[in-house]
C-alpha cells in the first residue's frame, strides 16, 4: 500500500508503505522554501542535488496529527518488478543532474581546444589512465566497412561535420554531431513549396523570343548535342572501341582525346574574339565579363578580355559537350576560375534547355486542339538536369554567389529563401580559434563552412532563382557524397529515392581529391545510380520527352566534368569506367618535371625500396609481408628509436596496429579517431623517447596538420596521395644537438603499380627509371649543404 504523509516543508510527499521510497510528490516555490535551502548543511544540500528532496531524517513534522490515506496501486504496477525498477532509475535523474551533466559536456569541450604548447602537462597528467584509454580507443570500428549502413556515415565524413565550429574537435565527438542530425528522406528536408507555381515549368510560358533566338541556330553546341539520335549500332561502338589521340594546347598541356565515334574528333581551341562564338544565352554575354573581372583582378582580367587562358581552353571542352578530368585542380592557385567556368557552363545550359521549354509551352498553347505534338520533344523524364557534387556547404555557397552573378542584372534578380540559406550554408568568422595556424593549402580547403552533409535544390525561371526547390522541381542539384548517399539509401531500405538521378545532363565532380580523405565509396554508390529508370512518373508529359531518354540511353548523352588537385586511380576509373559521353573525353596529362623531394630542406637521406609483386590484388600483403620480414627488423634496436610511420590506408593501419600488439612492440599511434587527450600522451612519449614508434595516417595529418615532434626516422609504409604531403612530413625532423642530421633515415616502400604517386615525388623521369631499373634499391639525398 502507499501512505501519503503530510507536515513535510516541501509539501505533501507519496510514500511507499513497503520501501520507504518517495512515488509522487510535488514543490512548492516560495521565498520561504529559498530561505530554508540557504540554511541547510552541506551534507542536506549534497543529499538535495543527488534526490531533489531533503532526507526525511530532517523533515519538520507538525504536532498536529493529520489524517492517513490509503491509496491502492493498480494490478500493473504489481505484476512485474521491473516496471518499479524503471521508475527509481528516472527518478534519479534530475532537473540538477541534468544540468550538472551539460556543465560538465562543456568542460570537456573545452578540453578538447587546448593548444598544443599545453601537450607535454597534460600528457604527463593523463599517463595513469593511458593504457586503459588507448584499449578503448583500439575499439572503434572502421566506419569505412559499415558503408551500407542506412545513415551512410564514413570516416572523413563525420569528421568533416564539425570542423565547422572547431577544428580542434575529434572524431568521436563528431560522431555524436552526426548521429543528432537529419538524415531521414528527401522530404523532411526544408522545401520552398510557396513558389511551386511559380518555378513550374509546363505552366509558363515564353513572353520574349529573343531569348530563345540562341537555341534556334543549327551551329549551337546544346542544340546539336541533345537533337543527335543515336541508333543500336552506335552504342555498340561506343561500348566496345574508343579511339585514341593526343595534343597540345598552351593553356592546357598535354591532352589525351577519347572518341568512341569516328565523327566527334578532337576540336580546335576556342578564340574568343568573336562573343558570338560562345552561343551564350542572355543575360550572360553581359554579366560574366564584369563578374569574372572583377574576381580575377590580380590577373589584369578586364572585361574586354572575356576568360584567362585556363578558362578558355576549359570551356573549349565544356561548350563542346564532351567529358573533362582535370587533375590540376588546386584550392589556392585556380579553384575559383575553374568553378567560374563550369558555373557559366550549365546555367547557360539549363537557361537554354527552360527557353526551349517555354518556347515549345508558347506553340502548343497557340496551336489548334487536334494539331498532334510531334517534334516538342524537349525533356527528360524529370527535371533536374545538372548534378554538382562538392564537399562542403561553403563550396555551396561560392557556387551559388556565382550563379546569383551570373543571373542578376543590375539588381532585379529575385532570390527566393536567401536569408535561409546564408544561415546555413554561411560561416562565422570568429568560430576559428585566432591562434590556429595550418599551411596555406589547409586554410584554403578548410575555409567557411565545412560541414560535409547537405543537399539543396535550385530552380531558375528568367529573372528569379529559386533555393530549396524540391528536387523534382529543381533544374540543379548541389550536393555532398553523403548528403546523397542518405537519400538513395540501400536496397533493402523502402524509403530510399533516387528517380531525381534518372535525366542528369552534366554531372561535375569538383575537389574530387577531397573524397578520397572522406568516403570514396559515397561517390561509387551515387554513381551507380545516375541515370537509371524511374520508378515512378513524377508527372512528366511523356509525348514531350526525348526518345534517348525514353529508351535508357540517358548515360551517353550526359557530360561529366572531373576536377581534382592530383592524379589518382581510383579517381581515374571514374573517368575510364563511368564516362560513356558519345561526344567523347578529354584528359589533361601534363607530367611533372620535378617532384615534392625538391621540397625537402633537411638533410636527409631518402631510400626508396621496391616492393616486387604480380598483381595488383596481392600488393597489400605483399607489402605488409616485405615491411614486417625485411624492414622492421632494422627498427627493432634501440638507436632506431623515434621512428614514425606514415600510412596513408587506414585498413594497412589497423593490420600493422594488431600485429605491433601481437609483438609487443613499445609504440603509439594516432589516426582520424583519435581522442585529444589519447594524440597528447602519444605525442609526449614519442618525443621523449618512451615509445619508439608511432603510427601515423594520412587522414589525421590531412585533417589535423600537427607537427611531430621528435622524428629521427621515417618510414613511408605507401607513397602520400597528395605530393606535397610526402615533404611536409619530412621537414618536421628538426635537429635538437648538432650533430642529429648524421642519424636520421627516410625509408619509402613503392611498387610497380605506384606510377601516378611515385611521379609527383620524384619527377617524371625519375620515375621511369626505378619502376623499370632491375634494381630494387635507389638513394636521393637532400639538404641545403649539397
Amino acid at each position: 500500500g502507499v501512505v501519503l504523509v503530510g507536515g513535510c516543508h516541501i509539501g505533501p510527499r507519496v510514500v511507499c508503505s513497503g520501501c520507504g521510497r518517495v512515488v509522487m510528490g510535488k514543490r512548492k516555490s516560495s521565498k520561504k522554501s529559498k530561505d530554508i535551502v540557504k540554511n541547510l548543511t552541506k551534507k542536506q544540500k549534497k543529499h538535495l542535488r543527488e534526490f531533489g528532496e531533503e532526507h526525511p531524517f530532517h523533515d519538520k513534522v507538525s504536532d498536529k496529527i493529520e489524517p492517513t490515506h490509503i491509496v491502492e496501486l493498480s494490478d500493473i504496477s504489481e505484476q512485474s518488478d521491473s516496471g518499479s525498477d524503471t521508475e527509481s532509475v528516472l527518478e534519479q535523474v534530475t532537473a540538477y543532474q541534468h544540468l550538472c551533466s551539460t556543465l560538465k559536456n562543456v568542460g570537456a569541450d573545452e578540453s578538447e581546444s587546448e593548444s598544443e604548447s599545453e601537450l607535454e602537462g597534460k600528457a604527463e597528467d593523463e599517463d595513469g589512465e593511458g593504457k586503459e584509454e588507448v584499449e578503448e580507443e583500439e575499439e572503434v570500428p572502421d566506419v569505412d566497412s559499415e558503408v551500407d549502413d542506412e545513415n551512410g556515415e564514413g570516416e572523413g565524413d563525420s569528421f568533416n561535420a564539425a570542423e565547422n565550429s572547431n577544428p580542434e574537435k575529434t572524431l568521436e565527438n563528431d560522431v555524436v554531431i552526426h548521429d543528432n542530425k537529419d538524415t531521414n528522406d528527401l522530404e523532411d528536408d526544408f522545401t520552398d513549396e510557396k513558389n511551386e507555381a511559380k518555378f513550374c515549368l509546363e505552366s509558363n510560358y515564353n513572353v520574349d523570343e529573343s531569348e530563345v533566338s540562341c537555341t534556334h541556330s543549327s551551329e549551337d553546341p546544346f542544340k546539336q548535342h541533345v537533337d543527335t539520335e543515336l541508333d543500336s549500332n552506335d552504342l555498340k561502338t561506343i561500348t566496345q572501341t574508343k579511339k585514341t589521340m593526343q595534343s597540345k594546347w598552351t593553356s592546357l598541356g598535354q591532352l589525351v582525346w577519347t572518341s568512341p565515334l569516328l565523327k566527334e574528333t578532337s576540336i580546335k581551341e576556342l578564340s574568343c574574339e568573336n562573343l558570338e562564338n560562345l552561343h551564350l544565352q542572355k543575360p550572360l554575354g553581359a554579366t560574366w565579363p564584369k563578374l569574372n573581372s572583377q574576381t580575377h583582378a590580380k590577373a589584369k582580367l578586364n572585361e574586354q578580355k572575356f576568360f584567362t587562358p585556363l578558362q578558355q581552353g576549359l570551356f573549349s571542352i565544356m561548350n563542346a559537350y564532351k567529358d573533362l578530368y582535370y587533375p590540376e585542380r588546386t584550392a589556392i592557385q585556380n579553384g575559383e576560375e575553374v568553378r567560374h567556368t563550369y558555373c557559366l557552363h550549365i546555367i547557360n545550359h539549363v537557361l537554354k534547355a527552360n527557353s526551349h521549354v517555354l518556347n515549345n509551352n508558347t506553340k502548343k498553347h497557340n496551336r489548334k486542339a487536334d494539331v498532334d505534338d510531334e517534334g516538342l520533344s524537349d525533356q527528360g523524364l524529370t527535371r533536374p538536369k545538372v548534378l554538382i557534387v562538392v564537399p562542403f556547404r561553403d563550396s555551396v555557397l561560392r557556387v551559388i554567389q556565382t550563379l546569383i552573378g551570373l543571373l542578376d542584372v543590375k539588381d532585379k534578380l529575385e532570390i527566393s529563401n536567401k536569408k535561409r540559406f546564408k544561415d546555413e550554408y554561411g560561416s562565422n568568422p570568429d568560430d576559428k580559434p585566432p591562434n590556429l595556424k595550418r599551411p596555406e593549402d589547409y586554410e584554403a580547403i578548410f575555409a567557411g563552412n565545412i560541414d560535409d552533409h547537405f543537399r539543396i535544390g535550385v530552380a531558375i525561371l528568367r529573372k528569379s532563382i529559386r533555393l530549396y526547390a524540391p528536387f523534382y522541381s529543381s533544374d540543379i542539384i548541389i550536393a555532398s557524397p553523403l548528403g546523397l548517399r542518405t537519400i538513395i539509401k540501400t536496397e533493402d531500405d523502402k524509403t530510399r529515392d533516387f528517380d531525381f538521378l534518372s535525366s542528369i545532363e552534366i554531372l561535375i565532380i569538383d575537389q574530387a581529391d577531397v573524397y578520397l580523405m572522406q568516403n570514396w565509396e559515397h561517390v561509387m554508390h551515387l554513381l551507380k545510380h545516375l541515370n537509371q529508370q524511374p520508378h515512378e512518373p513524377h508527372g512528366v508529359d511523356f509525348s514531350r520527352v526525348r526518345m534517348w531518354s525514353l529508351n535508357s540511353w540517358s548515360k551517353y548523352y550526359r557530360q561529366t566534368l572531373i576536377f581534382s588537385a592530383l592524379q589518382n586511380p581510383q579517381i581515374n576509373s571514374i573517368y575510364s569506367k563511368h564516362c560513356f559521353n558519345y561526344k567523347g573525353q578529354v584528359a589533361v596529362r601534363n607530367m611533372p618535371q620535378t617532384g615534392s623531394i625538391c621540397h625537402v630542406v633537411v638533410q636527409l637521406p631518402h631510400v626508396f625500396q621496391r616492393v616486387d609483386v604480380s598483381s595488383f590484388t596481392g600488393l597489400p600483403d605483399a607489402r605488409f609481408e616485405f615491411f614486417t620480414k625485411k624492414i622492421l627488423p632494422q627498427y627493432r634496436e634501440a638507436v632506431m628509436s623515434h621512428t614514425l610511420i606514415y600510412i596513408p590506408i587506414y585498413f594497412d593501419y589497423v593490420r600493422l596496429r594488431n600485429y605491433f600488439n601481437r609483438e609487443e612492440l613499445n609504440y603509439s599511434h594516432v589516426c582520424e579517431y583519435s581522442k585529444k587527450s589519447t594524440i597528447n600522451r602519444a605525442r609526449y612519449h614519442f618525443l621523449k623517447g618512451e615509445k619508439s614508434f608511432l603510427l601515423f595516417t594520412e587522414r589525421f595529418h590531412f585533417y589535423k596538420r600537427y607537427n611531430i615532434k621528435g622524428i629521427r626516422h621515417l618510414i613511408f609504409y605507401e607513397l602520400p596521395t597528395y605530393p606535397h604531403f610526402y615533404s611536409d612530413i619530412c621537414n618536421m625532423l628538426k635537429a635538437e644537438n648538432r650533430g642529429d642530421e648524421a642519424s636520421w633515415t627516410c625509408t619509402v616502400l613503392y611498387s610497380k603499380y605506384d606510377v601516378q604517386k611515385l611521379t609527383p615525388v620524384v619527377g617524371a623521369e625519375r620515375a621511369a627509371q626505378m619502376i623499370q631499373s632491375s634494381k630494387p634499391v635507389h638513394l636521393f639525398v637532400t639538404g641545403d649543404d649539397l
